[in-house]
C-alpha cells in the first residue's frame, strides 16, 4: 500500500505527521511526500520543514492520498498542477482524504461534489460553495473519501481508516503502540465544549492565530 502525502508551502505539520504516524504502521505501507518540486517543505509556522522525495508526477497512482490542511491552503484554490494531479490519483486511489483545511483543496478541485464532508471548524461554511454537505463530525467516511475536522483529529481519521484497510485488531494495535489515549487538561477542543469567551476570541483573532 502507498500512502501519497501532499506538502505545500505553510501546511499545518500535525495535519499530515498525525496521519503518517498511523497510517506508516500499516503492513506493507509505504510513505512518500510529495510536492510540486523535491526539497524541504515549511510548515505554518516556519521552523519545521519535512522534505518532499518525490514530485507529483513521479507519484502516479498511490493507493491513499492525502491533503494536509493549513494557512497554504489558501493558496491552492485555484485550478492548477495541484488539482490536476489530485484528480488524476482520485481516478485510482482505493482512499482519497484530508485533514482540516485540506478538505476544502479536495472540494476545489472537484472531488467532494455531493458528499460529506468536514473540515476546521471555523472553515466548514465554505463547504457549501465548493459542492460539498458540511458534516459536524469529527471523522466523515463518504465512499472513498474520508476527511478529519481540525489538525489532531487526522489521527483519528488515520485510525477509522487503518481500520478500513487492515481491521480493527490491527488499528487498535496501533493505538496502543502510540499509546493514543487523549486526557486534554482542558475541555477547549472544540466550540461545543470550549468557554465562549475563547470561541469568540479564537474568531477575532483566527488569521492571526491560524497563520
Amino acid at each position: 500500500m502507498r500512502l501519497a502525502i501532499l506538502l505545500y508551502d505553510r501546511f499545518t505539520a500535525l495535519d499530515a505527521v498525525g496521519p503518517y504516524e498511523v497510517l506508516s504502521r500499516l503492513p506493507g505501507a509505504e510513505s512518500v511526500f510529495v510536492a510540486e518540486r523535491v526539497g524541504p517543505v515549511t510548515s505554518d509556522v516556519g521552523s519545521l520543514s519535512i522534505t518532499a522525495t518525490a514530485t507529483l508526477d513521479e507519484v502516479p497512482s498511490p493507493d491513499v492520498v492525502l491533503v494536509p490542511g493549513g494557512p497554504g491552503q489558501a493558496e491552492l484554490m485555484a485550478d492548477g498542477p495541484v488539482h490536476e494531479w489530485l484528480r488524476a490519483v482520485d481516478r485510482t486511489s482505493t482512499w482519497t482524504t484530508s485533514v482540516c483545511t485540506g478538505s476544502l483543496i479536495l472540494a476545489a478541485a472537484g472531488l467532494l461534489t455531493g458528499r460529506r464532508a468536514t473540515t476546521h471548524w471555523l472553515f466548514t461554511d465554505q463547504l457549501p460553495a465548493l459542492g460539498a454537505t458540511p458534516a459536524d463530525e469529527r471523522v466523515v467516511v463518504d465512499g472513498k473519501y474520508v476527511t478529519a475536522a481540525g489538525v489532531s483529529a487526522g489521527i483519528d481519521m488515520g485510525l477509522t481508516l487503518a481500520g478500513q484497510i487492515a481491521g480493527d485488531e490491527v488499528a487498535q494495535l496501533i493505538a496502543l503502540g502510540i499509546e493514543y489515549a487523549p486526557e486534554p487538561p482542558y475541555r477547549a477542543g472544540g466550540p461545543s465544549t470550549a468557554p465562549a469567551a475563547i470561541v469568540e476570541l479564537m474568531r477575532a483573532n483566527a488569521r492571526t492565530i491560524m497563520a
